[in-house]
């Protein structure tokens, strides 16, 4: 790899006093309340709503991870960048359910629609969700693009980038981190679709590309008997993930909550879906044009998790390597800057003004700052132990988030579509799921000490997709039978909750926040979703 030069560190540090004077004004406005330091005064237009969607879910284990994908034989994974339409699908099915409520996280949902309980077991498995995949993978990741980026060692790269991020997020709470990510977005679309057009123009065009691999290179789709990855597990279980994600997860439902009213909230989400659909073409391309370079003997690396920053450092002038270094920064932070500010809400929100319900809001603000520390400090811990899961850091996400998923996915799910399902039942189903997951975690974690042949090694070994299907089902049948066995819900409970409660106002209301245009736009997504899945067979 080529170092950077003076020209590049100009670029990237003309991204950082933009960055960082976006977040001093911010930090300057008021945060001494909740509403405001958690979801920015509710007051966000779908700009930046849909920019912040798009640069929290972008880090740098998808700006190397899909670019490594590209780069090797492992191209079904492309289907989770596919789930541009489950974003649209928050906006237009979920998302008016949530702004009715009024409420604050995705735990506080639960309680108004089934009861406390309910609302204790998710914040629990949340922020254990935060720190098993999203904290402890970006920050794991963020280190070895700034390590590599910056010629210093992996620890250093780490924490110096956690400290730049959490300084931002701590002081300036949901406003400083929607809005440095608007910025952030712009950076990381401009750097790698850059870097995108020149390796292509470089190895001849798309057409030269495809002529250039193996024709089955390029498919996402392989049989059911596939040891990897079978194609119907593949789809079952990347859509529940994507459900779980993308509608149900704090992570990502924080933004648009943070939108002016329901119909600024949509087209945020719709914005959004737009915007997601750019990963294919931005990271995972630039892999595929590595990988036949280094056919030509052109480039070497190592790993292929290293093309994405190979390529940069070779194909790139002065100056524009520095912005898309600046754009994996923007990745690396954004993502960072997010997860932050969803467990300080979680926390402080779900948990410690449930217990003391009478501190002040100054006083939560403060108890925010000091639990995104604390879920830094965990994140950092559990980084070692990540590599005994799995090698690969984006089949790693993928495994862990097979397991948190399905029984939060089948409670938000059939909660929203049926009124009869209840509280027994959805805390049965959500306690399960915490048991069954941890199992399968520790199972694998373990499978080498296991007797091979046996019935636990096989679960233990189970491919993590087919592992994924089953348990969604088992979480289906747990949350359908308990509640039918038991009592129905009171109906006032439910009012506005469930579609089965919606009222004819609220059904009104929800009918003047869109118009043909938001219909239009969110049918062309889904579209270019479909033209995707079939172009890559």
């Amino acid at each position: 790899m080529k170092s950077l030069d003076t020209l590049d560190w100009i670029f990237i540090g003309a991204y950082f006093v933009a960055l960082f004077g976006v977040a001093i004004w911010v930090i300057r406005k008021k945060t001494e309340n909740t509403e405001d330091y958690f979801l920015a005064g509710r007051n966000v237009g779908w700009f930046v709503v849909g920019a912040s969607i798009f640069a929290s879910n972008i880090g740098s284990e998808h700006v190397v991870g899909l670019a490594g994908t590209g780069a090797s034989n492992r191209m079904p994974m492309l289907i989770y960048e596919l789930h541009a339409w489950l974003v649209v699908m928050l906006g237009w099915v979920f998302l008016p359910f949530y702004a009715r409520s009024g409420v604050f996280t995705m735990p506080e949902f639960l309680e108004k629609r089934f009861d406390s309980r309910s609302r204790w077991i998710l914040s629990i498995f949340s922020l254990a969700a935060y720190v098993l995949t999203k904290i402890s993978v970006t920050i794991y990741a963020g280190g070895v693009v700034v390590s590599s980026l910056l010629g210093i060692d992996f620890w250093t790269g780490a924490l110096s980038t956690v400290v730049l991020t959490g300084i931002y997020t701590i002081f300036g709470g949901m406003r400083a981190v929607v809005y440095t990510e608007a910025v952030q977005a712009i950076i990381l679309v401009l750097g790698a679709g850059t870097l995108t057009v020149i390796g292509l123009n470089h190895v001849g065009g798309w057409g030269e590309l495809r002529n250039s691999l193996d024709p089955g290179y390029f498919s996402m789709w392989r049989p059911a008997s596939d040891p990897e990855f079978p194609w119907p597990s593949l789809f079952i279980t990347s859509t529940i993930v994507g459900i779980w994600y993308w509608c149900t997860d704090q992570y990502i439902v924080q933004r648009v909550l943070t939108a002016k009213n329901l119909k600024e909230g949509r087209r945020g989400t719709i914005w959004g879906g737009f915007l997601k659909l750019l990963p294919v073409f931005l990271f995972l391309i630039p892999g595929v044009i590595a990988l036949v370079l280094k056919q030509r003997g052109e480039i070497s690396w190592d790993s292929p998790d290293q093309a994405f920053p190979v390529l940069m450092s070779n194909l790139l002038p002065s100056g524009l390597r520095g912005l898309v270094a600046a754009g994996l920064l923007a990745a690396l932070m954004s993502s960072l800057a997010s997860v932050f500010n969803s467990c300080a809400t979680l926390f402080t929100v779900d948990i410690y003004k449930k217990l003391k319900p009478d501190t002040p809001e100054r006083k939560l603000v403060n108890i925010g700052r000091v639990a995104t520390g604390v879920a830094v400090v965990l994140g950092i811990l559990w980084i070692p132990i990540m590599a005994n899961i799995s090698g690969v850091l984006y089949e790693y996400l993928q495994k862990i988030q097979a397991y948190i998923a399905p029984p939060i996915a089948a409670v938000f799910l059939l909660g929203i579509f049926h009124k009869r399902i209840n509280a027994q039942g959805a805390y049965v189903t959500l306690v399960a799921g915490l048991i069954i997951a941890t199992g399968r975690i520790i199972l694998e974690l373990s499978r080498n000490s296991l007797l091979e042949g046996s019935w636990i090694h096989s679960l233990a070994t189970m491919n993590f997709l087919t592992f994924g299907v089953y348990f969604f089902l088992i979480c289906i049948l747990i949350l359908v039978g308990v509640s039918l066995a038991t009592p129905s819900d009171p109906e006032e409970q439910l009012a506005g909750l469930t579609f089965g409660t919606i009222t004819e106002e609220q059904k009104a209301a929800t009918d003047n926040s869109y118009n043909w245009v938001d219909v239009v736009a969110s049918l062309i997504i889904l579209g270019i979703v479909i033209f995707v899945m079939t172009t890559f067979t």
